[in-house]
């Protein structure tokens, strides 16, 4: 069973007073209809850390696609400033397993480093487990912690050049990647144990998504309402 963190009552209250006023209107994915329509993940397609002074606290805003050189970018940036105290998140995911990388640094390098997904901003895939790496979580009113099933979709090509050159080469291709696919699936089991998040969250609703697409179901995003991201320990600070 996971539990609400522990944090100091100063910290939540400068949390607070850090968060961005109110969610907008938006409209919404009638494909994936918890999620918007328009997320707002930033176009960027490197993740660009900005460091940044917000009511005389300094924040990281950490923002576009998680690359793969992103854990040694954003331990120099930890380690060049030590007095941050939140990463805010807005990404439209990226390299699993520098996601993976990234949260673990922050849980080792940034201390009691707060991870934040400001309203309006969409944090996900990839960025949902460096959002995790936070000893303390927030997800404000309007924020959107998307989630899909994990696939590597990435790899669509190459399934069709394979096709192209024989039944062969495109059945040794699909088991390489189910292999990794397997691979990446215990490792992220392991990544929420270590984070104490529950792992109800792969099972309950991250591994119930469609990888793709059909005629009758186009849905293949979920976003967590508040409620869910408390109940599976995502967010553990409520404001």
């Amino acid at each position: 069973m996971v539990q609400m963190i522990s944090f100091p009552k100063f910290a939540i209250a400068m949390a607070a007073v850090l968060g961005l006023s109110g969610a907008a209107d938006i409209s919404m994915d009638p494909d994936n209809p918890t999620c918007p329509a328009e997320p707002n993940w930033s176009a960027n397609q490197i993740m660009k850390l900005t460091v940044v002074e917000k009511q005389g606290t300094k924040v990281m805003l950490a923002e576009g696609v998680v690359d793969r050189n992103l854990p040694e970018r954003l331990a120099k940036e930890l380690k060049d400033n030590p007095d941050i105290t939140e990463i805010w998140l807005r990404s439209p995911g990226g390299d699993a397993r520098a996601g993976n990388a990234a949260g673990r640094i922050i849980r080792e390098t940034g201390g009691l480093v707060i991870t934040r997904i400001p309203s309006g901003w969409t944090c996900f895939s990839a960025c949902n487990f460096i959002f995790m790496g936070g000893r303390a979580r927030i997800i404000e009113e309007g924020g959107n912690f998307m989630v899909h099933m994990f696939t590597m979709t990435g790899e669509r090509d190459a399934i069709d050049y394979s096709v192209a050159l024989g039944t062969d080469s495109t059945v040794e291709l699909i088991g390489e990647i189910e292999q990794e696919s397997a691979l990446l699936a215990t490792e992220d089991n392991d990544f929420l144990i270590r984070m104490g998040v529950s792992r109800k969250l792969l099972t309950d609703i991250m591994y119930r998504q469609k990888a793709l697409k059909t005629e009758d179901d186009k849905s293949t995003r979920r976003c967590l309402t508040r409620t869910e991201a408390i109940k599976y320990n995502v967010a553990n600070v409520d404001i």
